[in-house]
């Protein structure tokens, strides 16, 4: 049975309103898995070096997807696409939570890449669509309902760690939940993508612009991915925490990044992209030095908070600005864009755990802390 929304509320925000509950879904999927890190790590008796190379899995099925996301979304249409990834995505969760070796681990997180880029790119081609027909700056404001379930997939976590649930009962709790919503919502996305004027191929080779945004996220998401995979295991070997307290760190990233973005739409109608760009590198690098020179659980959780802060806004302005190229088909754009960010995904995480394993996860963070800067200085390049 579909649900009947007020007459008074007009077509763009009932967009939008259901749009919010597919990245809401989005975020408690992969805030799910982030947060239990730590768990399937000790479950499995792996090392940093091994569960970095073991994490490689995520990003590579996620690089897997863009070879065909985007066109799957432009042939398609997104609304096609997100119905069907929206389920399978959580679906692909719980493969996780049954690995029991290494080799099953990597395999289920190729997986839960796989289907994680078919869910973001289609949701982001919505979302920018919608964000035409406001005629505004909103796409943060959806990264804020993602960075907001990943800070209750957190909480969440936490719970579930206190109470001695297992990963997989944790993942499949997961899918339910998120079934429940975004099967609630589907009736109401865009049914069709916006109308384009462009004749560009969907395989176009991506021009200056387009790689120099792409260039930024992969900057950042080197940051992000780092927090997501490595915070639990900072706070439990670094800041040396109890085990209760170990996802401190995550929590306090995720809050600060889902507040950012629901205020980042203002600051960038104001300031502007690159003033906003800027000013995120350098916290970005503040944050992290802040945790990696003062590891006590209160700077490190400061630290942590302006990381979140910093990383907030930088990717809703890439795929933004992508979304909008005069060149490229939106999902192509939006799809070339995820595909040199992404690869912040694919580096990151495993880096941080050879580096750890040849020194430290201090050093480690320390290296992570510089690549922040590369947002401040491409920043200027953004047209």
């Amino acid at each position: 049975m579909q649900l009947v929304f007020p007459l008074s509320i007009k077509a763009p925000r009932v967009y939008r309103i259901a749009l919010c509950a597919f990245f809401f879904g989005q975020g408690l999927t992969f805030s799910s898995w982030a947060s239990r890190i730590p768990d399937i790590k000790k479950l499995l008796q792996l090392s940093d070096g091994q569960l970095g190379g073991l994490l490689l899995g995520l990003p590579a099925g996620q690089l897997t997807g863009l070879l065909f996301s985007g066109y799957l979304v432009a042939r398609l249409g997104s609304k096609q696409v997100l119905s069907i990834a929206c389920i399978l995505y959580p679906a692909s969760l719980m493969l996780v939570g049954l690995a029991n070796s290494s080799v099953s681990l990597f395999l289920s997180l190729y997986v839960l890449g796989l289907f994680g880029n078919f869910f973001n790119i289609s949701v982001n081609t919505q979302a920018v669509a919608v964000e035409r027909l406001y005629g505004r700056s909103i796409l943060a404001s959806f990264h804020g309902v993602w960075s907001l379930a990943g800070f209750t997939g957190g909480i969440i976590g936490s719970f579930m760690v206190a109470a001695g649930v297992s990963p997989l009962t944790h993942f499949v709790l997961t899918f339910c939940m998120v079934t429940i919503l975004v099967q609630t919502a589907r009736f109401y996305i865009l049914p069709r993508d916006n109308k384009t004027t462009i004749k560009a191929s969907v395989f176009t080779k991506p021009d200056k612009s387009v790689v120099i945004l792409g260039i930024i996220a992969f900057a950042v998401m080197i940051c992000e991915g780092t927090m997501f995979d490595w915070t639990g295991i900072y706070f439990e070997t670094v800041v040396k925490t109890p085990v209760e307290l170990s996802r401190l760190g995550f929590v306090a990233f995720m809050c600060m990044m889902a507040s950012g973005r629901f205020g980042a739409d203002y600051f960038i109608t104001n300031l502007g992209h690159k003033r906003m760009l800027r000013s995120s590198g350098i916290i970005i690098l503040s944050g992290l030095a802040l945790a990696v020179l003062f590891p006590n659980i209160i700077t490190a959780t400061i630290g942590f908070m302006m990381v979140g802060i910093g990383v907030s806004s930088v990717v809703p302005i890439t795929y933004s600005l992508a979304g909008k190229s005069t060149t490229m088909l939106s999902s192509a754009a939006l799809a070339s864009v995820s595909s040199i960010g992404f690869l912040g995904f694919l580096i990151g995480p495993p880096l941080i755990g050879f580096i750890s394993e040849s020194f430290n996860l201090r050093v480690a963070f320390g290296l992570v802390a510089l690549l922040g800067l590369g947002t401040t200085l491409l920043s200027k390049k953004v047209s």
